[in-house]
């Protein structure tokens, strides 16, 4: 037992891609700020960050169909679709300085250009994709999206869904060549490398094991050595919780009000693998198809290209699996351990709400390969079982809290930051599109947690994200100049990039 005692200005929890880019943002803002960073694995990006644990989608709204809601009168709504496009052009931007700068280096080695597509079947569903291209297509942040329910073109854009297809399906697909594919894992391991240089203390293998305020307001944690089992305190003016699905525990440690009533649910993913390089070659695209009636948004089926070692390799899904765990490297106890007496109503009323998902989930852990080959089948008619094999990915936790819109135990898809009053600690909970907008979410941080810094701090901001604090859409012609000055600083052009 060690009884060493620290001081620091920041300690982040979890050497993922939110604390790898809030710690940048930090460094770059207050050159000489204390930080500390605590990972309870022996390395960085390796839990819901790793490349192998989310699908690489570069969430802009591209092409993920549950942005976008038909209303009832038949238009549709693209609002949430605006504001993630927005929030992932702040992504762009921010890798964009770092790349400039020489912060960090070959941004081929963590984003690829690649299309993004939506793919529909059935007359119903045609009609709602040619509305949503509509709406879409006069929107400055969408422009050269294209559609067609052509058989002939839809060969030409994706052979290998095409190949065989019954002729006499109604299909559509839509088109932009804008989006990415974004390793995320490579991408956190390259701002852990660059925060090191930066004098930033990153510890592997130490686990928090409690948070509790002190007296002078600050906070302390307890922190176990893995291997040896030392146990060291250390105290921060700030802290962020950026473990993941191990964030929900540590924020009910805090003990904060804002962390009260709110529960988790665990839902694991799984993905089909293509281990044919030949069917490999025949697809370059993310393909997003539409979620099956009753099923959760995070089941959206989607055929994906992904650049991962300077490999290219084919996925397929994802297939829900559930696990009690909130991470892939926790404890069977997790989800029982985060029922406290005040979410248990909340978890209770979820419950009762949440059947359907509790069937769908069911239903999904029950499925044999060959049906979910069936699934895939519905993308690749022509799909072989010997060529595809299923890899477990990520957990996500799924937040659940009362809300005035949805009641008690409302499931919330998304991502959020649950923030102390004063500012002192914040938490990232919740899922999609996270990663993706992770520069907007620390963004978000900064603004709740160091508000009389921000004006302070905006030159530097503007400086590292021009459209900081300004709409894109309501603004073309710097809309233009960011999408001009990330394609080239990220070598997302098609003349600058050769495909394997």
């Amino acid at each position: 037992m060690s009884n060493r005692e620290t001081k620091t200005d920041v300690i982040l929890i979890g050497a993922g891609i939110m604390s790898a880019t809030l710690g940048t943002l930090l460094k770059e803002l207050v050159p000489d700020m204390n930080i500390k960073v605590f990972e309870k694995l022996d390395k960085s990006g390796d839990e819901s960050s790793n490349e192998w644990n989310n699908a690489g989608t570069g969430h802009a709204a591209l092409c993920e169909l549950n942005y976008t809601v038909e209303k009832p009168d038949g238009s549709i709504d693209i609002s949430k679709a605006i504001k993630i496009n927005e929030q992932f052009q702040l992504s762009m931007q921010f890798w964009s300085y770092l790349v400039k700068r020489g912060l960090i280096q070959n941004p081929q080695d963590f984003i690829m250009p690649l299309p993004h597509m939506s793919m529909v079947q059935g007359e119903d569903n045609v009609t709602f994709l040619k509305n949503r291209f509509k709406a879409l297509s006069n929107n400055p942040l969408f422009q050269g999206m294209e559609f067609s329910d052509d058989p002939e073109k839809l060969m030409e854009w994706i052979p290998l869904i095409m190949k065989n297809r019954p002729s006499n399906e109604a299909i559509a697909a839509t088109k932009i060549e804008t989006g990415t594919d974004v390793n995320f894992g490579a991408l956190t391991r390259m701002l852990f490398e660059h925060l090191e240089s930066k004098n930033v203390e990153i510890n592997y293998k130490h686990s928090v094991d409690n948070i509790q305020r002190t007296s002078d307001g600050s906070w302390e944690l307890k922190v176990r050595n893995v291997d040896s089992g030392n146990v060291e305190r250390h105290q921060a003016r700030f802290v962020f919780i950026g473990g993941g699905g191990g964030s929900l525990h540590l924020l009910q440690k805090t003990g904060i009000p804002e962390g009260k009533h709110i529960g988790g649910f665990p839902v694991s993913g799984l993905f089909m693998v293509c281990n044919n390089p030949e069917v490999v070659a025949q697809h370059r695209a993310k393909v997003y198809g539409k979620a099956k009636v009753g099923a959760p948004p995070m089941s959206v089926p989607h055929l994906d290209t992904r650049y991962i070692d300077n490999k290219r390799s084919l996925l397929f899904g994802p297939f829900a699996g559930f696990s009690p765990k909130f991470l892939k490297s926790g404890s069977v106890f997790d989800l029982f351990t985060s029922i406290k007496p005040d979410n248990i109503f909340t978890m209770l009323a979820a419950g009762a709400k949440q059947m359907s998902l509790t069937k769908y989930l069911i239903q999904q852990v029950m499925l044999s390969k060959e049906q979910r080959m069936e699934e895939l089948r519905e993308f690749i008619p022509d799909a072989k079982s010997e060529d595809w094999d299923l890899v477990v990915a990520g957990q996500r936790v799924q937040v659940i809290k009362d809300t005035e819109a949805g009641g008690k135990g409302t499931l919330q898809f998304g991502t959020e930051v649950i923030t102390a009053a004063d500012g002192s600690i914040a938490a990232l909970l919740g899922a999609s599109p996270g990663a993706s907008t992770a520069v907007h979410v620390m963004l978000e941080v900064l603004e709740k947690c160091f508000p009389e810094r921000m004006t302070e701090w905006e030159p530097k901001l503007k400086e590292m994200i021009p459209s900081f604090g300004i709409s894109l859409v309501d603004n073309p012609e710097l809309l233009h100049e960011v999408h001009t000055f990330t394609a080239e600083a990220l070598g997302l052009s098609e003349k600058e990039r050769a495909y394997s």
